[in-house]
């Protein structure tokens, strides 16, 4: 089993869950957190006055899948969130050594 977490622009959640429920995925964690990366932040007008953003809002999505669905999860998550512009986020894969449901005690896929 892999973990891929997926760190993209707000308003493309939405675009990223359908293509991922399309293709099978059952459940997935979202989170609200704050970044950059290349694009460092920008700066804003207030009240007339100029200040930078440092960090900028983004979100995380943590999805576990088997091995025979991590391409198809990944081209998924691109195909959606994909702008062409700097700042469209990235994807990252990691090992899931065990996996158990706390409510019924299913272990490995099952549990997924």
């Amino acid at each position: 089993m892999k973990k891929i977490e997926a760190v993209i622009k707000p308003f493309k959640l939405d675009e990223v869950r359908e293509a991922l429920s399309e293709m099978g995925v059952s459940g997935m964690t979202v989170t609200e957190v704050k970044g950059f990366g290349r694009q460092k932040g920008h700066t804003e007008l207030y009240r007339g006055a100029e200040y930078v953003v440092d960090f900028l809002p983004k979100i995380k999505i943590e999805i576990v899948v088997a091995e025979a669905q991590v391409d198809a999860a990944i081209e998924a998550i691109i195909s959606a969130a994909r702008t062409g512009k700097i700042g469209d986020g990235k994807i990252f894969v990691t090992s899931v050594e065990q996996v158990m449901r706390i409510r019924t005690g299913e272990m490995g896929e099952d549990a997924v």
